[in-house]
């Protein structure tokens, strides 16, 4: 990573566990970006991310993937999370055990205006996996100081990586 990135924590799974989440982020950074690798224990679930523990319906998703054969697209308006993979590309697609990367940039996270994000989720199922691009939106204009990383069903599996980095003013 550039001097310009600064690893605030990591998180590996020692068991499965139905959430992740990274708590007491510092205002000191402009931006923040989070990579994720692992999978569900459970097939083709669902990754979702919430902002201080906001569970209201301020969240929206767009995006966009591919699997080299089709191209789809998905919109959430209103929902209590944002989206980081969607569709066909659930964690641990068809029970492979395979997993996926994730990697999320939040941007002007300690701003005061809405918070959007660009999410980036690849994966393989053997020469056949899937690419996802999206956007998320969190319409809250309070500094965001905690990220939990939730499926719609199951757990994280064990080994599961997250790391948060902080991205310092250029």
């Amino acid at each position: 990573m550039p001097a310009t990135y600064e690893p605030i924590a990591t998180t590996t799974l020692g068991s499965a566990a139905a959430t992740i989440t990274f708590s007491s982020i510092s205002a000191a950074y402009t931006d923040l970006r989070l990579v994720f690798c692992g999978y569900s224990v459970n097939t083709d679930t669902y990754a979702q991310m919430r902002f201080n523990s906001d569970t209201g319906s301020n969240y929206s998703s767009t995006g966009l993937r591919g699997n080299g054969t089709a191209a789809s697209s998905y919109r959430l308006t209103g929902g209590t999370f944002i989206y980081l993979n969607n569709g066909s590309n659930g964690l641990n697609r068809a029970g492979n055990n395979r997993p996926s990367m994730l990697s999320v940039d939040v941007f002007s996270y300690a701003g005061s205006t809405n918070k959007t994000s660009l999410i980036t989720t690849s994966n393989d199922d053997n020469g056949g996996g899937t690419v996802e691009r999206s956007v998320g939106l969190w319409r809250n204009t309070a500094a965001i100081t905690s990220i939990t990383l939730l499926l719609d069903s199951g757990n994280y599996a064990a080994g599961t990586t997250a790391t948060l980095y902080g991205i310092l003013k250029a």
